[in-house]
């Protein structure tokens, strides 16, 4: 028998499973918590997280040299500077916009595929694919600065303000520090359908980083905190059948003018480049 203070008392097998109850039900909280906060990364999901898709607006049609294969593009001053690839026909360039014209050049071994270029004002700074170095020249004379060196192969690369941002072809971009660079971040880049894939080309356009997508005509405006893609830009047609006659590559290259806002995009082979403006599918 119990006396009444003892039947006052909840039993110890009683206490046991009251706390098991209240430690289950504090699980099924956060785990409900989690998901309902972060709904970004149950890929596949509703229509509500399907990525929006923009299209383009050509607003003008500039020459474009057929013998570049573009890897890295980008616009400083109003002047463009490009960067080609392929072993013994690898180049740093700066060119007019205008007329196409190639008005400085530098040559890299043949040994070298280049690949990106990006500036960060004062220097510029160009990857190469396989061969894990990249270079940094002065961004008046193409006078070179310094080497480095990196563990994967690089594809693109752009400038934050603070540091460089490198893809490998892969759906992970490198943070870089701007002076060792070294790797001191990564990023995961994802959609509503999962992990996207081989990331090019980069430019880093008013807080979001624009990438193409090595194959794809499209291009893919991603969140920088998170890796999540904002939207994508359908850019298929830019070329017209007649352009397309001679030997073209795929589309590549992303150069956006702060001062002016203006939006440039080519690709490898093209004989033209194009100033678009970014707008809603009809």
């Amino acid at each position: 028998m119990y006396s009444s203070d003892e039947i006052r008392k909840p039993r110890p097998e009683y206490r046991s499973l009251t706390l098991r109850i209240l430690f289950a039900s504090a699980v099924l909280a956060i785990n409900l918590f989690i998901f309902s906060a972060a709904p970004a990364r149950l890929y596949g999901a509703s229509q509500e997280n399907a990525v929006p898709v923009f299209g383009y607006e050509i607003v003008k049609t500039y020459p474009h040299d057929v013998n570049a294969f573009t890897q890295g593009l980008f616009v400083n001053n109003g002047m463009l500077y490009e960067g080609t690839g392929l072993n013994g026909r690898s180049t740093l360039r700066k060119v007019d916009l205008e007329t196409g014209k190639v008005l400085k050049e530098r040559k890299l071994e043949n040994t070298y595929f280049g690949e990106g270029i990006t500036t960060d004002g004062k220097r510029i700074i160009q990857i190469t694919w396989r061969s894990r170095k990249g270079f940094v020249y002065d961004l008046n004379t193409f006078a070179p600065i310094s080497e480095f060196s990196y563990p994967t192969e690089g594809w693109g690369i752009a400038y934050d303000g603070r540091n460089f941002i490198m893809s490998d072809g892969s759906a992970t971009l490198y943070f870089l520090d701007p002076w060792k660079f070294k790797e001191i971040g990564r990023l995961e880049v994802y959609d509503d359908k999962g992990p996207v894939f081989r990331l090019n080309e980069l430019e880093y356009i008013k807080g979001e980083i624009f990438a193409n997508v090595w194959g794809k005509e499209r291009v893919a405006r991603i969140d920088p905190g998170t890796g999540r893609v904002t939207a994508w830009i359908d850019l298929r047609g830019l070329l017209s059948a007649s352009d397309s006659k001679n030997k073209v590559d795929v589309l590549n290259g992303i150069a956006y003018d702060n001062e002016k806002g203006k939006f440039y995009v080519t690709g490898k082979l093209w004989p033209k480049l194009f100033e678009i403006k970014i707008v809603q599918r009809k």
